[in-house]
Parts: structure tokens; C-alpha cells; sequence
């Protein structure tokens, strides 16, 4: 029976509502542990500092009395084996489903700008000699949450994943920026046909294009775009006695390049020149995209600038804060569910409205059960 007051709280796990289609891989007959109180237990210790199925064992054996403040646990809760067992057999893509279903009610916002990317969890490999498993995750760069992930064998298969995570969230007017792995005729058709605009990073692997980007660019260039439509931006940003300055351009008048190659959506071309000054050096580093926006260079300036905010608030925070690189979870769709499980808990800490940093935040939940229940109380 619930104390006076803990009905609220008890309500606060709706978010287990999203998960509750997630088939359980187990014969229910023999189902000693319900799978939402093996994810609620996931879900609260790698908030208060887990990172390995024995540390989640370990919380679950101290803090039952906080458990049941949420769910029965007849039983307790599940020896570390165990939890891997599960891990493992979950389906992982199911999994990932009802964590963008989670987002999508718990936001209740329409991301401006979407950045893909992917990020390899080094000790990921069931045996030596296999590849690590890569994740391709959608980070809303201006709100800083997780919008999904889909795992992929290894890196060169996000040209494969892209589409399918594209299809599993609500991109309608958005701006998707992706690096130059995903700038694919495919992907940026799947865009367009989802009512969303692309920037792709051009480079080498699209020689042909790029090549031929680079020399009208650099004979307008040096004409001083007298021939052709554009807009330009300039910003400059100081930090700890680096100066950095960036020169956007987008060229509006591409009717040669679309007859040439007929790239799907195409309304512009991005060119970046960005010179970063650290005392008496300089270094100057041009940078190439492709858009179907019809923004000027105003807005796509920082566009492509916030496509950086999925390595630094979310890839980093997930190898500093959460450890992810040192992960050894290995077996079968464990590797995958952990990191939704982590992604999960990255974005209630990044909607809490304390002010600590992340890290700190982790600290705290394990140190005060009542801050940890505020974070899955939002």
C-alpha cells in the first residue's frame, strides 16, 4: 500500500507507458521480474551513476524501499546475469521506437534544426576482432535532447540507417544537418519527401559534385560573385584567447548545377571560411554544402554551426559524463538498449531545472533519492 503522498509520485512513471508494447523476449509464465520494473530499475541507477549491469544489481539491492515507491518488485530485483539476459533479447528496435514515441509527447516541440551523426562505443565487441557497435543518433541542437538512434554494424552503414531513422521521427519543416557520410541522393530525397530541408557536408565522397562546387565557387569567387545571387554572413566569436572568425556565403542561382546533376531538392550552395587565430597563428580551413534550403547565409550560418552541438553536448557528455567509451556491455541487443537507456536518462537531466552541470547532476542523484525522483517526476 502507498504512503499518503506517493500516489504523485507513482504517476510521475508515465513515462513506462511508452514502453509498454515492448515485447518481452521471455515466456511470461516464467517471468520472475515485469519488464517495466526492470526498466524503471535501469532507468533510475544509470540516472544515480550505473554503468554496468552489476552496478544496476547493486542499486537495486539498496535502494528497494525507493523501488516500491513506484512498482510492486514482488520479487526484488533481478542478479546482474539476469539483467543482461534481458538486455540481450529485447528488441532493440522496438526498443529505440518507443524511446522516439517517449520523446515526441515529452517534448511537445517541433525541432528547428536536426543533427545526425554517429558514435562508435569502443568496447562494444562481443569477441576480439569484431566491430564495435555504432550508433546513428538525432540530436534536436537548439533544445539539446536526444530525438532517437538506430544501431548500425559499423560505420559505413549510415548511408543504411539514416533513412530508417528518419522515418521514425516527426522532421516536418526542420533543417537536418548531416556530414559528409550522409550526403547521399537517398537521403536527401527521403528529406524532401518528408517535408523537411537538408544540409549535407560536402567532400571527397562525392568528387564529381564537389569538384565541380568548388571551381564555380572559386571563380565567383574571385569575380566577386558579379555573376550569380548570393547572401552573405560574418560572426566572430573569442574564448579563451582563440579568435575565430566565419564567413558564410550561399549561392542562390544554381540552374547549371542542378542540369549537371540533377541532385534531388537542391536550392543552394554553402560555402564556409573560417579562420581561427590563437596569438601570431592563424589557421583558414574552407568548408563546402550542399542545401535545399532557400534561406540566406544569415540563418544557414548557424545552422551549420549547431550541427556541432551533437559531438559536443551530447557525444561528449555521453563519453565524459556517462562513460560510454569504457562500456563493456557486449551481448546480443545489450549494447544498443543500454544506450537508449542512457539516452533516456541524458535527456530528464537535461530537462531538470537545476542549474549543476551534468556530472554534478549524477552525483546528486545518488547522493538525495529526492532529487532523483524530481528527474523522472518532469
Amino acid at each position: 500500500m502507498m504512503a499518503a503522498g506517493d500516489e504523485a509520485i507513482f504517476d510521475s512513471t508515465v513515462f513506462l507507458d511508452y514502453f509498454a508494447d515492448l515485447p518481452d523476449p521471455r515466456q511470461l509464465i516464467k517471468v520472475i521480474y515485469p519488464l517495466d520494473e526492470v526498466l524503471l530499475l535501469a532507468l533510475l541507477a544509470v540516472l544515480a551513476g550505473a554503468e554496468t549491469f552489476t552496478d544496476i544489481a547493486r542499486f537495486g539491492d539498496n535502494k528497494l524501499d525507493l523501488l516500491r515507491r513506484f512498482r510492486p518488485f514482488l520479487s526484488g530485483t533481478p542478479p546482474h546475469d539476469r539483467l543482461g539476459e534481458i538486455f540481450a533479447a529485447l528488441d532493440a528496435e522496438r526498443f529505440q521506437q518507443c524511446f522516439v514515441a517517449w520523446v515526441a509527447a515529452q517534448t511537445g516541440i517541433s525541432a528547428e534544426v536536426i543533427a545526425i551523426d554517429g558514435k562508435t562505443s569502443r568496447r562494444s565487441f562481443a569477441k576480439k576482432g569484431e566491430p564495435p557497435i555504432h550508433i546513428v543518433s538525432a540530436f534536436a541542437a537548439r533544445q539539446r535532447l536526444v530525438l532517437g538512434q538506430i544501431k548500425v554494424a559499423e560505420k559505413s552503414n549510415e548511408i543504411i540507417a539514416i533513412p530508417k531513422l528518419l522515418d521514425m521521427l516527426v522532421i516536418e519543416g526542420a533543417i537536418i544537418t548531416i556530414d559528409a557520410m550522409g550526403c547521399q541522393r537517398k537521403i536527401a530525397r527521403k528529406v524532401i519527401d518528408r517535408r523537411a530541408d537538408y544540409v549535407l557536408a560536402l567532400k571527397a565522397n562525392q568528387g564529381a559534385l564537389r569538384d565541380d562546387v568548388a571551381l564555380f565557387v572559386n571563380e565567383q569567387k574571385a569575380n566577386d560573385f558579379k555573376d550569380t545571387t548570393i547572401s552573405q554572413h560574418k560572426c566572430v566569436d573569442g574564448d579563451h584567447g582563440r579568435i575565430e572568425t566565419r564567413k558564410t556565403t550561399v549561392i542562390h542561382d544554381l540552374g547549371w548545377l542542378r542540369k549537371r546533376h540533377d541532385w534531388p531538392g537542391l536550392n543552394g550552395i554553402v560555402m564556409v571560411e573560417s579562420t581561427r587565430e590563437i596569438g601570431a597563428k592563424a589557421e583558414t580551413e574552407t568548408r563546402f554544402y550542399i542545401t535545399s534550403s532557400t534561406d540566406p547565409a544569415e540563418r544557414l550560418g548557424p545552422v551549420i554551426r549547431q550541427h556541432w552541438a551533437i559531438e559536443n553536448s551530447l557525444h561528449w557528455v555521453m563519453d565524459m559524463v556517462f562513460r560510454d567509451d569504457e562500456c563493456r556491455i557486449s551481448t546480443g541487443q545489450a549494447p544498443a538498449n543500454f544506450t537508449t537507456v542512457k539516452h533516456v536518462a541524458y535527456n530528464l537531466m537535461r530537462r531538470s531545472p537545476a542549474k549543476d552541470s551534468m556530472r554534478l547532476k549524477r552525483k546528486v542523484a545518488a547522493w538525495n533519492d529526492d532529487f532523483l525522483v524530481s528527474l523522472i517526476a518532469q
